[in-house]
């Protein structure tokens, strides 16, 4: 399966159901980078850890291959909290920390 944004969405939505789900690519070209946030009612009663381990768990094949994949992981209760106090970021969009650096076999030219 090709790593992609479109395939991560996809497997994450049929594991977990997302209530939200962003998944960014900020690779710049290379498609190896990923911001991620997902909320679903399966982490409930986790703690961040264990909601991070199952998200791992499921993309472990792509974690071999990607450099980074970053994640926030919400309940849904946790979610709508955090956009009340987020005011600065109403969509609650995944925000790019940066960029492939291009050196990758995989950065488009």
């Amino acid at each position: 399966m090709e790593i992609n944004k479109d395939n991560i969405e996809k497997k994450i939505r049929d594991e977990f159901d997302p209530t939200y789900l962003v998944v960014e690519d900020c690779s710049s070209g290379c498609g190896l980078k990923f911001d991620s946030v997902i909320v679903s009612k399966k982490f409930e009663g986790k703690q961040l850890l264990a909601r991070q381990r199952l998200v791992n768990d499921l993309l472990k094949e792509e974690m071999t291959k990607i450099h980074a994949f970053t994640q926030k992981t919400y309940t849904p209760e946790e979610w709508e909290k955090k956009q009340g106090k987020d005011a600065a970021n109403p969509e609650g969009q995944a925000k790019a920390s940066g960029a492939c650096s291009g050196i990758c076999e995989n950065a488009q030219k």
